[in-house]
Protein backbone atom coordinates (compact mmCIF):
# COMPACT_ATOMS: atom_id res chain seq x y z
CA UNK A 1 0.00 0.00 0.00
CA UNK A 2 1.49 3.31 -1.03
CA UNK A 3 1.22 6.63 0.77
CA UNK A 4 0.16 10.02 -0.55
CA UNK A 5 1.08 13.30 1.12
CA UNK A 6 -1.36 16.14 0.28
CA UNK A 7 -1.31 19.67 1.74
CA UNK A 8 -4.62 20.18 3.57
CA UNK A 9 -5.60 23.10 5.78
CA UNK A 10 -4.16 22.36 9.26
CA UNK A 11 -7.58 23.14 10.77
CA UNK A 12 -9.04 20.19 8.89
CA UNK A 13 -6.63 17.68 10.33
CA UNK A 14 -7.63 15.25 13.07
CA UNK A 15 -6.03 15.86 16.48
CA UNK A 16 -2.52 14.49 16.75
CA UNK A 17 -1.87 14.50 12.99
CA UNK A 18 0.99 16.60 11.60
CA UNK A 19 0.63 18.73 8.48
CA UNK A 20 2.07 16.60 5.65
CA UNK A 21 4.40 18.05 3.08
CA UNK A 22 3.47 18.31 -0.63
CA UNK A 23 5.85 15.54 -1.66
CA UNK A 24 5.46 11.85 -2.28
CA UNK A 25 7.40 9.78 0.22
CA UNK A 26 7.80 6.02 0.46
CA UNK A 27 7.07 6.00 4.21
CA UNK A 28 6.63 8.75 6.82
CA UNK A 29 9.11 8.83 9.67
CA UNK A 30 8.32 7.84 13.25
CA UNK A 31 7.56 11.46 14.22
CA UNK A 32 4.65 11.51 11.75
CA UNK A 33 3.16 8.30 13.17
CA UNK A 34 4.15 8.09 16.84
CA UNK A 35 1.18 5.92 17.88
CA UNK A 36 1.98 3.29 15.28
CA UNK A 37 5.60 3.06 16.34
CA UNK A 38 4.62 3.11 20.03
CA UNK A 39 2.38 0.08 19.47
CA UNK A 40 5.13 -1.66 17.51
CA UNK A 41 7.56 -0.95 20.34
CA UNK A 42 5.24 -2.26 23.07
CA UNK A 43 4.58 -5.49 21.18
CA UNK A 44 8.28 -6.07 20.56
CA UNK A 45 9.18 -5.18 24.16
CA UNK A 46 6.69 -7.73 25.51
CA UNK A 47 8.16 -10.38 23.22
CA UNK A 48 11.70 -9.56 24.39
CA UNK A 49 10.51 -9.77 28.01
CA UNK A 50 9.10 -13.21 27.26
CA UNK A 51 12.44 -14.32 25.81
CA UNK A 52 14.28 -12.94 28.85
CA UNK A 53 12.11 -15.15 31.04
CA UNK A 54 13.05 -18.25 29.05
CA UNK A 55 9.98 -18.48 26.81
CA UNK A 56 10.64 -20.29 23.54
CA UNK A 57 11.04 -17.83 20.64
CA UNK A 58 9.33 -20.23 18.24
CA UNK A 59 6.94 -22.42 20.21
CA UNK A 60 5.86 -21.01 23.59
CA UNK A 61 3.64 -23.23 25.71
CA UNK A 62 0.05 -22.28 26.60
CA UNK A 63 1.01 -21.82 30.25
CA UNK A 64 3.84 -19.45 29.28
CA UNK A 65 1.47 -17.39 27.13
CA UNK A 66 -1.10 -17.23 29.92
CA UNK A 67 1.55 -16.09 32.40
CA UNK A 68 2.28 -13.09 30.15
CA UNK A 69 -1.38 -12.08 29.77
CA UNK A 70 -2.76 -14.13 26.88
CA UNK A 71 -6.52 -14.40 26.50
CA UNK A 72 -8.16 -17.47 28.01
CA UNK A 73 -11.87 -18.03 28.49
CA UNK A 74 -11.47 -19.87 31.78
CA UNK A 75 -9.30 -17.18 33.32
CA UNK A 76 -11.55 -14.38 32.05
CA UNK A 77 -15.01 -15.72 32.83
CA UNK A 78 -14.32 -18.08 35.73
CA UNK A 79 -11.48 -16.31 37.53
CA UNK A 80 -12.46 -12.76 36.59
CA UNK A 81 -9.18 -11.75 34.90
CA UNK A 82 -10.85 -9.34 32.47
CA UNK A 83 -7.61 -7.43 31.96
CA UNK A 84 -6.54 -10.24 29.63
CA UNK A 85 -8.91 -8.80 27.02
CA UNK A 86 -6.38 -5.96 26.62
CA UNK A 87 -3.05 -7.58 27.46
CA UNK A 88 -3.59 -10.44 25.01
CA UNK A 89 -3.25 -8.09 22.04
CA UNK A 90 0.40 -7.49 22.98
CA UNK A 91 1.38 -11.15 23.44
CA UNK A 92 2.51 -13.27 20.48
CA UNK A 93 2.95 -16.98 19.84
CA UNK A 94 6.52 -16.99 18.58
CA UNK A 95 8.72 -14.87 16.35
CA UNK A 96 6.88 -15.57 13.08
CA UNK A 97 3.55 -14.61 14.63
CA UNK A 98 5.07 -11.36 15.92
CA UNK A 99 6.81 -10.52 12.64
CA UNK A 100 3.74 -11.00 10.44
CA UNK A 101 1.49 -9.04 12.79
CA UNK A 102 3.96 -6.17 13.15
CA UNK A 103 4.38 -5.95 9.38
CA UNK A 104 0.62 -5.59 8.95
CA UNK A 105 0.35 -3.13 11.86
CA UNK A 106 3.13 -0.99 10.40
CA UNK A 107 1.51 -0.77 6.97
CA UNK A 108 -2.02 -0.12 8.19
CA UNK A 109 -0.99 2.14 11.06
CA UNK A 110 1.02 4.47 8.82
CA UNK A 111 -1.99 4.75 6.54
CA UNK A 112 -4.50 5.29 9.37
CA UNK A 113 -2.66 7.78 11.56
CA UNK A 114 -2.81 10.76 9.17
CA UNK A 115 -6.58 10.19 8.90
CA UNK A 116 -7.57 9.80 12.55
CA UNK A 117 -4.57 11.10 14.47
CA UNK A 118 -2.34 9.37 17.01
CA UNK A 119 -5.03 9.19 19.70
CA UNK A 120 -7.38 7.72 17.11
CA UNK A 121 -4.98 4.92 16.19
CA UNK A 122 -4.43 4.05 19.85
CA UNK A 123 -8.18 4.07 20.50
CA UNK A 124 -8.95 1.89 17.48
CA UNK A 125 -6.20 -0.58 18.38
CA UNK A 126 -7.31 -0.98 21.99
CA UNK A 127 -11.08 -0.93 21.44
CA UNK A 128 -11.24 -3.17 18.38
CA UNK A 129 -8.63 -5.53 19.79
CA UNK A 130 -10.72 -5.81 22.94
CA UNK A 131 -13.84 -6.38 20.85
CA UNK A 132 -12.15 -9.23 19.01
CA UNK A 133 -10.93 -10.82 22.24
CA UNK A 134 -14.37 -10.50 23.87
CA UNK A 135 -16.06 -12.16 20.90
CA UNK A 136 -13.43 -14.89 20.96
CA UNK A 137 -14.09 -15.50 24.68
CA UNK A 138 -17.83 -15.70 24.08
CA UNK A 139 -17.57 -18.14 21.20
CA UNK A 140 -14.98 -20.24 23.04
CA UNK A 141 -17.34 -20.56 26.01
CA UNK A 142 -20.20 -21.54 23.73
CA UNK A 143 -18.07 -24.11 21.88
CA UNK A 144 -16.39 -25.69 24.91
CA UNK A 145 -18.99 -25.29 27.66
CA UNK A 146 -20.07 -28.96 27.51
CA UNK A 147 -16.46 -30.14 27.89
CA UNK A 148 -15.92 -27.74 30.79
CA UNK A 149 -18.99 -29.08 32.60
CA UNK A 150 -17.80 -32.64 31.98
CA UNK A 151 -14.11 -32.32 32.85
CA UNK A 152 -13.91 -29.13 34.96
CA UNK A 153 -10.55 -28.53 33.29
CA UNK A 154 -9.33 -25.11 32.06
CA UNK A 155 -7.45 -26.98 29.35
CA UNK A 156 -10.63 -27.37 27.32
CA UNK A 157 -10.43 -23.66 26.47
CA UNK A 158 -7.87 -22.52 23.87
CA UNK A 159 -5.36 -19.76 24.54
CA UNK A 160 -5.68 -16.60 22.44
CA UNK A 161 -2.92 -14.08 21.78
CA UNK A 162 -1.77 -11.57 19.20
CA UNK A 163 -2.46 -8.16 17.69
CA UNK A 164 -4.40 -9.50 14.71
CA UNK A 165 -7.84 -8.60 16.09
CA UNK A 166 -6.72 -4.99 16.56
CA UNK A 167 -5.06 -4.99 13.13
CA UNK A 168 -8.31 -6.13 11.55
CA UNK A 169 -9.98 -3.34 13.51
CA UNK A 170 -7.69 -0.74 11.94
CA UNK A 171 -8.43 -2.26 8.53
CA UNK A 172 -12.18 -2.03 9.17
CA UNK A 173 -11.88 1.62 10.15
CA UNK A 174 -9.81 2.39 7.06
CA UNK A 175 -12.36 0.76 4.77
CA UNK A 176 -14.91 3.31 5.99
CA UNK A 177 -12.64 6.36 6.31
CA UNK A 178 -11.11 6.00 2.85
CA UNK A 179 -14.61 6.23 1.39
CA UNK A 180 -14.84 9.91 2.34
CA UNK A 181 -14.85 12.30 -0.62
CA UNK A 182 -13.68 15.17 1.59
CA UNK A 183 -10.13 13.93 1.90
CA UNK A 184 -7.56 16.12 0.07
CA UNK A 185 -6.30 13.13 -1.91
CA UNK A 186 -6.98 12.28 -5.58
CA UNK A 187 -9.94 9.94 -5.88
CA UNK A 188 -8.06 7.36 -7.92
CA UNK A 189 -5.40 7.19 -5.18
CA UNK A 190 -8.09 6.78 -2.52
CA UNK A 191 -9.76 3.99 -4.47
CA UNK A 192 -6.47 2.12 -4.81
CA UNK A 193 -5.71 2.45 -1.10
CA UNK A 194 -9.21 1.42 -0.06
CA UNK A 195 -9.20 -1.54 -2.46
CA UNK A 196 -5.88 -2.76 -1.07
CA UNK A 197 -7.23 -2.60 2.52
CA UNK A 198 -10.39 -4.50 1.52
CA UNK A 199 -8.27 -7.14 -0.21
CA UNK A 200 -6.13 -7.45 2.91
CA UNK A 201 -9.15 -7.98 5.18
CA UNK A 202 -11.02 -10.37 2.89
CA UNK A 203 -8.01 -12.48 1.90
CA UNK A 204 -6.82 -12.84 5.48
CA UNK A 205 -10.30 -13.74 6.72
CA UNK A 206 -10.65 -16.36 4.00
CA UNK A 207 -7.14 -17.66 4.70
CA UNK A 208 -7.87 -17.90 8.42
CA UNK A 209 -11.15 -19.74 7.85
CA UNK A 210 -9.45 -22.11 5.40
CA UNK A 211 -6.62 -22.90 7.82
CA UNK A 212 -9.06 -23.47 10.67
CA UNK A 213 -11.21 -25.68 8.45
CA UNK A 214 -8.18 -27.71 7.44
CA UNK A 215 -7.15 -28.05 11.06
CA UNK A 216 -10.60 -29.38 11.93
CA UNK A 217 -10.23 -32.22 9.43
CA UNK A 218 -6.46 -32.77 9.47
CA UNK A 219 -5.74 -31.96 13.13
CA UNK A 220 -2.65 -30.00 12.15
CA UNK A 221 -2.49 -28.14 15.47
CA UNK A 222 -2.42 -24.74 13.74
CA UNK A 223 -5.21 -22.59 15.19
CA UNK A 224 -6.41 -19.24 13.89
CA UNK A 225 -8.66 -17.10 16.09
CA UNK A 226 -11.12 -16.11 13.37
CA UNK A 227 -13.66 -14.80 15.89
CA UNK A 228 -11.12 -12.25 17.09
CA UNK A 229 -10.55 -11.20 13.48
CA UNK A 230 -14.27 -10.89 12.77
CA UNK A 231 -14.87 -8.99 16.00
CA UNK A 232 -12.00 -6.65 15.22
CA UNK A 233 -13.05 -5.77 11.69
CA UNK A 234 -16.72 -5.38 12.64
CA UNK A 235 -15.94 -3.04 15.52
CA UNK A 236 -13.54 -1.10 13.28
CA UNK A 237 -16.35 -0.50 10.80
CA UNK A 238 -18.63 0.65 13.63
CA UNK A 239 -15.93 2.90 15.10
CA UNK A 240 -15.30 4.75 11.85
CA UNK A 241 -18.97 5.18 10.86
CA UNK A 242 -19.65 8.30 13.00
CA UNK A 243 -16.60 10.08 11.53
CA UNK A 244 -17.81 9.90 7.93
CA UNK A 245 -18.64 12.22 6.21
CA UNK A 246 -17.18 14.48 8.94
CA UNK A 247 -13.64 13.39 8.13
CA UNK A 248 -11.98 16.51 6.71
CA UNK A 249 -14.29 18.84 8.64
CA UNK A 250 -13.04 21.49 11.09
CA UNK A 251 -11.15 20.12 14.08
CA UNK A 252 -13.95 20.79 16.56
CA UNK A 253 -16.42 18.78 14.48
CA UNK A 254 -13.96 15.93 14.03
CA UNK A 255 -13.25 15.81 17.77
CA UNK A 256 -16.96 15.63 18.55
CA UNK A 257 -17.50 12.78 16.10
CA UNK A 258 -14.39 11.02 17.36
CA UNK A 259 -15.68 11.12 20.94
CA UNK A 260 -18.98 9.73 19.66
CA UNK A 261 -17.12 6.85 17.97
CA UNK A 262 -15.14 6.03 21.13
CA UNK A 263 -18.28 6.19 23.27
CA UNK A 264 -20.26 4.03 20.87
CA UNK A 265 -17.73 1.19 20.70
CA UNK A 266 -16.95 1.42 24.43
CA UNK A 267 -20.65 1.15 25.21
CA UNK A 268 -21.01 -1.93 23.02
CA UNK A 269 -17.99 -3.55 24.69
CA UNK A 270 -19.32 -2.85 28.19
CA UNK A 271 -22.73 -4.29 27.36
CA UNK A 272 -21.24 -7.38 25.70
CA UNK A 273 -18.81 -7.85 28.57
CA UNK A 274 -21.70 -7.63 31.06
CA UNK A 275 -23.56 -10.26 29.04
CA UNK A 276 -20.52 -12.58 29.08
CA UNK A 277 -20.09 -12.10 32.82
CA UNK A 278 -23.53 -13.62 33.36
CA UNK A 279 -22.66 -16.87 31.52
CA UNK A 280 -20.63 -18.86 34.08
CA UNK A 281 -22.70 -21.03 36.43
Amino acid sequence: MGSYSPTPDPELLPPGADTPQPVRKPRPGWANAPATYLLLGINCAVFLAMLAKGVSPLNPTPSQLISFGADHTGHVLLVGEWWRIVTAMFVHVGLLHLATNMWCLWNLGLLAEPLMGSIGVLAVYILTGAAGDLLSVGMSWWSNYADWIKYQDFGVFPVGAGASGAIFGIAGALIVLLKSNRLPVPQDELKKLRRSVIYFAVLNLVLGLSIQGGNHFLHSGLNIDNWAHLGGVASGLIFAAPMVPRLGSPRSVFEMRFRLAVGLVTGILVLFGFFLAQLPG
